[in-house]
């Protein structure tokens, strides 16, 4: 398995299973703790999630199918970046209409950092291993979102949500900022393919000169 595989996985199930801490609870935190809260509000908020998504999502992957690997992954990091910040904002939360507010930038994050993974993993896919790897994407993330759903039921019923919100925050950050190792690597590996490529013209260059 290549690094940019193994990073997208790491990111990704990081992020995914972070916001499966707070998937079971959301309702909840919704009805009980918000200004305006019902449970047909609690639905509304996954309506306006979704639908931001899906008309972000077809026309971006369009547009960003024309850019190259570093450009798909600033999109990435972007798009992570914002959906890392929707726990926070759950935080301070005190109207529904706050946490509408908060699924709009979900959709746009989600939007916007989905076609751009979906890009790069398909691109970097190893040949012969894309059933196995695509599989074990799979397992690990819908094992690591079952065990955070237990996990987050837990937390905000012992210590409560907003503590709850700051771990989710904290974790899919880190599944941001390990994107970055991504665009460190791939900086690396363009410097040491140009300084292969300048010796290798000086080396023919001094060849042709004998």
């Amino acid at each position: 398995m290549n690094r940019v595989i193994k990073f997208l996985m790491i990111s990704d199930i990081l992020v995914l299973t972070s916001f499966g801490l707070i998937e079971p609870i959301l309702a909840i935190f919704f009805k009980d703790d918000l200004v305006g809260g019902t449970i047909l509000m609690a639905g509304l908020a996954s309506t306006i999630f979704l639908l931001v998504k899906c008309f972000i999502q077809l026309p971006f992957s369009k547009y960003v199918d024309s850019y190259n690997y570093k450009t798909r992954l600033r999109w990435l990091i972007f798009g992570s970046f914002l959906i890392s910040t929707v726990p926070f904002i759950y935080i301070f939360a005190k109207h529904i209409y706050v946490v509408f507010f908060a699924q709009v930038i979900y959709g746009v994050g989600s939007g916007l950092s989905y076609p751009a993974w979906l890009g790069l993993w398909s691109t970097h896919l190893d040949k012969k291993k894309e059933s196995f790897e695509w599989s074990l994407y799979s397992t690990l993330t819908g094992l690591g979102t079952a065990v955070a759903a237990a996990i987050g039921a837990a937390l905000s019923q012992f210590v409560g949500f907003t503590f709850t919100f700051i771990f989710v925050g904290v974790l899919s950050l880190i599944g941001c900022l390990v994107l970055f190792e991504l665009d460190r690597r791939k900086n690396k590996l363009e410097i040491l393919f140009k300084t292969n490529y300048h010796k290798k013209r000086k080396l023919i260059k001094g060849r042709n000169t004998i």
